[in-house]
């Protein structure tokens, strides 16, 4: 009897890989991942060197990526029946082996694997091993305290309707922006309605050898990339030095 492993690869950096999940890729057997069809996918590129030479590899490739809107009943039902398939598929392979799901960040945060999670419920024996989150390495790389004292920590979706973006970031000290891509010039004008464009920071790829750090102030409107997040710092009470908080 085999169970489904899926390890947190964190925010790209593959040495912030935690042993734990370190040592479960390098000795499967089984190894699954999502990718976009025609594409190496991140979570693989993240593990190159790493698996061994006799591993079966399972390319999960998403029907759908941006080529539909994501609230539309055609996107809704192409991924339910997607993950549906692969709940099956992997449910099937537990039966005798173990299989490691490769997911970045951490698998419970916004992770592509909890819709395989809910779905393997009473099906298969199922793991999760914590990976940092992509914002944790992402604000580690800017090099600044990100919260203080009693600051809000919102983290939102760019996706959602601009009006409601500006009632969160208006209401929050601290905000992660996730899912920019398009959505970015929107994120933009929400932060600038609120007064907090100043103290936004567009990081891109973090961690990986092609980052890119920059005021989001300062990036041009129609430069969108896919892999980056927008990070505003907090504004909340902060020691003086020597000082006692």
């Amino acid at each position: 009897m085999g169970k489904i492993i899926c390890t947190g690869l964190g925010p790209g950096d593959p040495e912030l890989i935690s042993v734990k999940s370190d040592r479960l890729i390098r000795s499967a057997r089984h190894v699954a991942y999502f990718r976009k069809a025609g594409r190496a996918g991140q979570a693989r590129r993240i593990v190159e060197g790493m698996l061994a030479a006799d591993v079966t590899e399972y390319a999960m490739e998403y029907p759908v990526t941006t080529e539909l809107p994501f609230d539309s009943p055609a996107y809704n039902q192409a991924l339910a029946q997607f993950y549906d398939d692969w709940a099956d598929r992997l449910a099937l392979l537990s039966q005798s082996a173990e299989v490691i799901v490769l997911c970045e960040g951490d698998p419970l945060f916004y992770g592509s694997f909890m819709h395989l999670h809910t779905r393997l419920q009473g099906r298969a024996e199922v793991e999760v091993i914590a990976g940092i989150t992509g914002m944790t390495g992402c604000w580690n790389a800017i090099g600044a305290p990100f919260t203080w004292g009693d600051d809000v920590l919102c983290v939102l979706m760019a996706t959602l309707p601009e009006a409601d973006l500006v009632a969160h970031m208006g209401r929050s000290d601290a905000m992660v922006v996730m899912k920019t891509g398009r959505n970015l010039p929107k994120v933009r004008r929400a932060l600038q309605a609120v007064g907090r464009l100043q103290d936004a920071w567009l990081v891109e790829r973090g961690t990986m050898p092609t980052q890119r750090i920059a005021k989001l102030a300062d990036v041009n409107p129609e430069d969108c990339p896919y892999f980056a997040i927008v990070l505003v710092h907090g504004q909340g009470r902060r020691p003086e030095l020597g000082g006692v908080e």
